[in-house]
């Protein structure tokens, strides 16, 4: 909570007093809900399951309120499935996305991966991703690593990953600085016309 109040410090600072001569751009983030498809929640730990669906939506919920883009990141492997238009590859009904979220269909474990992501997110301009779903030690893990390459700020968040292993997904929210729901809600209010260093 520490860096991430002084890394927003920093941000209002820079963009009150426009200091530095680098050009600046307004801060544009979406949530990208990951692979959270009928094949594989029942794989995940029962425990992740019962708080993350509730999070996944509650992020959701914000993202919405700010009326900011929520992308809908699906799984199929070629031969395997699950096959796109099946009931295996829809999201679980109990997550609150719509058909009018776009949606990402990827082939790898990061959603950046030869998929049109990157195009979509620079179409949009967003410059700054959260991250939910499953699994938090497979896609959604490649994903938020990859994002860097791609020049993204990424952010999990904290109760909205799933794993096979509970325990798994405790450590990787505390590896990487996982932010809760009310930070994201704050980082969210905060950021409203905030300009960032390009």
């Amino acid at each position: 909570m520490k860096k991430i109040t002084i890394t927003l410090a920093l941000l209002i600072v820079s963009a009150v007093t426009g200091m530095g001569q680098e050009s600046k751009k307004e801060l544009k983030p979406a949530l990208l809900v990951i692979d959270v498809q009928n094949r594989f929640i029942p794989l995940m730990s029962e425990e992740d399951q019962n708080v993350a669906i509730a999070m996944i939506n509650w992020s959701i919920g914000i993202f919405r309120q700010y009326d900011l883009p929520v992308i809908r990141i699906h799984h199929t492997t070629p031969g395997h499935g699950p096959e796109p238009g099946t009931d295996e590859f829809a999201f679980d009904n109990r997550i609150k996305t719509t058909e009018n979220d776009p949606m990402i269909t990827k082939t790898y474990g990061s959603a950046f991966n030869k998929t049109e992501l990157d195009s979509l997110l620079q179409a949009e301009g967003i410059n700054t991703l959260y991250m939910c779903g499953l699994s938090s030690v497979g896609c959604v893990l490649a994903t938020y690593m990859d994002a860097n390459n791609y020049d993204y700020k990424a952010f999990l968040i904290k109760d909205a990953l799933l794993s096979h292993d509970a325990s798994y997904t405790e450590d990787i929210e505390k590896i990487f600085g996982a932010i809760d729901l009310n930070t994201v809600d704050f980082m969210l209010e905060m950021g409203k016309g905030i300009k960032v260093t390009e």
